[in-house]
């Protein structure tokens, strides 16, 4: 199949992060659950990711890098675990459902209040706009790192900028993460989430979230540590707090060698992946009956719709008769879909990694003009 929705999640990884998880699946351990050597090697690779991952994204030190097992995971730890009654938040139209469900699940228990800033006529968000819904009890500002609709990205430093020093950033970074950087301490966030296997090169079940000396995240999940196992209540220190259970050991093996690829090849694969986005915006541009709602970007994303087909069917046409794989509909973003005037239809999306290559663009091409051909009769 001729993959192109890797914003949903990553086709194809790398060899290293495949030989990791087929490792860690042929012999593992408990790690933090035992003191003897398997389950000490795989602590001290669990250790390794943790320190990796704050490396990467000049977090605050291991211990406030946490494991889950996807963005939205995180994102719930960072709302529900951080806002107390009476907060306000601002979000912009741009935010996945794991943000907005969270955010309608405390308007609607009236623990807390959210404004919802819109696009500007440029299709992003304007700082100054943006910071014009502060309140006085506004707590959290929650800025996607891109939107997983378009792949426009917010202008996160001028925001924080502009935002008062004690309202909190929290960054989705499912769809940034690994494509450019995201640099905590430099860019002023303060929670940012993970998704393991989008651009971070992981395999699915991974995620993470990084955060900052200025928040001590409620758990939200309780259960067994493997420390302080005397005491009823979780544990008052991090990443105990907030990691209740096994945690996927293949799943943060792999999340730590995609970490290491990035390390290593992050640039050419960012310049790879906008190419490629560049290239087929260029070749989409000349069929008509085609809309693009996107420009070139690292995250690889291109949204577009048909002039008289749904998203939907067009996506199941390149399925069922050309084997290629996208993905048509709200992709979960609804508030961004009736920003775009996109809400009843959606959009057809197409994601691409630096695993795709010009030959598989000109068969979508090829296929896209095929199936306007037949909509015509």
């Amino acid at each position: 199949m001729f993959y192109f929705d890797n914003a949903a999640t990553g086709g194809r990884k790398p060899d290293q992060v495949l030989n990791a998880v087929f490792s860690s699946i042929r012999v593992c351990a408990n790690p933090g659950r035992g003191g003897h050597k398997l389950a000490v090697s795989c602590a001290k690779l669990v250790q390794d990711c943790r320190n990796s991952l704050s490396d990467f994204f000049d977090g605050y030190g291991f211990e406030r890098v946490i494991f889950t097992k996807n963005c939205s995971e995180a994102l719930n730890v960072a709302i529900l675990g951080v806002l107390q009654d009476g907060d306000h938040v601002i979000a912009t139209c741009m935010e996945h459902n794991s943000v907005l469900r969270p955010l309608e699940l405390l308007r609607n228990k009236h623990k807390i209040s959210y404004d919802v800033c819109p696009l500007n006529e440029d299709g992003n968000i304007d700082p100054e706009q943006f910071c014009s819904f502060l309140k006085p009890n506004t707590r959290m500002a929650i800025v996607t790192s891109a939107s997983n609709v378009t792949g426009t990205m917010p202008p996160l430093k001028k925001i924080r900028s502009l935002l008062p020093k004690n309202v909190l950033l929290l960054c989705d970074g499912a769809q940034g993460g690994g494509h450019f950087p995201l640099r905590m301490q430099e860019m002023g966030i303060d929670l940012l989430s993970i998704a393991g296997h989008k651009g971070m090169h992981g395999i699915q079940g991974s995620g993470a979230l990084l955060f900052s000396e200025r928040v001590s995240p409620r758990p939200i999940l309780y259960g067994g540590t493997g420390s302080m196992s005397v005491s009823l209540e979780m544990p008052d220190f991090y990443p105990d707090a907030l990691e209740a259970g096994t945690i996927s050991f293949p799943a943060v093996v792999s999340l730590l060698e995609g970490t290491r690829y990035l390390a290593l090849q992050g640039r050419e694969i960012a310049r790879n992946v906008q190419m490629l986005t560049d290239y087929f915006l260029k070749k989409l541009s000349k069929l008509s009956a085609y809309r693009p709602y996107s420009i070139a970007n690292p995250c690889g994303i291109v949204a577009f719709s048909h002039n008289r087909l749904q998203s939907e069917t067009v996506a199941d046409i390149l399925s069922s008769r050309y084997d290629i794989a996208v993905r048509g509909g709200l992709h979960c973003a609804p508030l961004m879909h009736r920003a775009l005037g996109t809400e009843d239809g959606g959009l057809t999306r197409v994601s691409f990694s630096h695993f795709n290559n010009e030959k598989e663009i000109d068969f979508l091409c090829l296929a896209l003009a095929e199936i306007d051909n037949h909509a015509k009769y």
